[in-house]
């Protein structure tokens, strides 16, 4: 065996360290790409909400889903099957098969979506509720508010 010198080493070393960035450029790219949009993407607690509906069957479901979204009331609605509801109406306990929407929209937008909500459902007193969202997935949270304007 011959002795390796120190400078042929430090520069075996040097050619295999930049032979292994140029190799992990994209993966170290993507990953700090990434690592920046989460860092920056600022969402404002309560500013999206999910609202319910119950509706008395599919049809009606699908009617409401789609007329919240054509019109910019919702991003998402989904439609949810067979829910039991058990309730007191007109002094009688009551227990029906239902249909839940869970709807995704800007929190400003509630008050509109109810308003679209109680004309066109069939009940005398419809279901509409909303809870602020207060975390969950930035990107699609983004998603939402592009997907229903202020």
């Amino acid at each position: 065996m011959y002795p390796v010198s120190s400078s042929l080493r430090l520069g075996a070393l040097l050619v295999a360290g930049f032979a292994a960035v140029l190799y992990m450029t994209p993966l170290l790219r993507a990953v700090g790409l990434r690592a920046f949009s989460m860092a920056t993407e600022a969402y404002k607690p309560g500013s999206i909400s999910a609202a319910y509906v119950t509706c008395p069957n599919e049809t009606v479901a699908k009617d409401i889903a789609r007329g919240l979204v054509e019109r910019k009331l919702a991003a998402c609605v989904n439609i949810i099957p067979q829910v039991t509801s058990i309730y007191e109406w007109k002094g009688k306990i009551e227990e029906d098969s239902e249909i839940l929407l869970m709807i995704k929209t800007r929190s400003s937008k509630v008050p509109a979506l109810t308003e679209y909500v109680r004309s066109v459902h069939p009940y005398e007193v419809c279901e509409v509720i909303s809870v602020p969202i207060e975390q969950g997935n930035a990107p699609y949270l983004s998603w939402v508010a592009d997907n229903v304007p202020e």
